[in-house]
């Protein structure tokens, strides 16, 4: 009978703990977000490597997209239209710099090119 008193009491833990687990689990996760970010896009401190994505994002420069859903897609490894097909909509509506007007512009290419995105 003891040894079953102390493992439930040596499973159970205390509130504090829990919460305290569970703060530095969440910090640690936005810390990666952050790296993430960081080292995911040429954006640093406003100034944008023009030189980075002039030979890359000529289709999305053809289509009218604003410089930011260009940069977003050519970060992502999304170079051409049909590349969207290996992505979902969803997905493409999270990426940093993606607007709406950008995704009813890329909506109305795939269809004109009888494309369409990943379930």
């Amino acid at each position: 009978m003891y040894s079953k008193v102390k493992i439930l009491t040596m499973a159970k833990q205390s509130v504090a703990k829990t919460k305290k687990l569970a703060s530095a689990a969440k910090k640690a996760a936005a810390e990666r977000r952050a790296e993430k970010v960081k080292n995911s896009s040429a954006v640093i401190n406003k100034d944008v490597d023009q030189d980075k994505y002039a030979d890359l994002d000529g289709e999305w420069r053809a289509i009218g997209l604003a410089a930011p859903a260009r940069r977003a897609l050519v970060d992502d490894g999304l170079f051409h239209l049909s590349d969207l097909r290996k992505t979902s909509l969803a997905a493409i509506k999270e990426l940093h710099g993606m607007g709406p007007n950008a995704v009813r512009i890329l909506v109305a290419e795939m269809k004109k090119a009888d494309l369409s995105f990943r379930k």
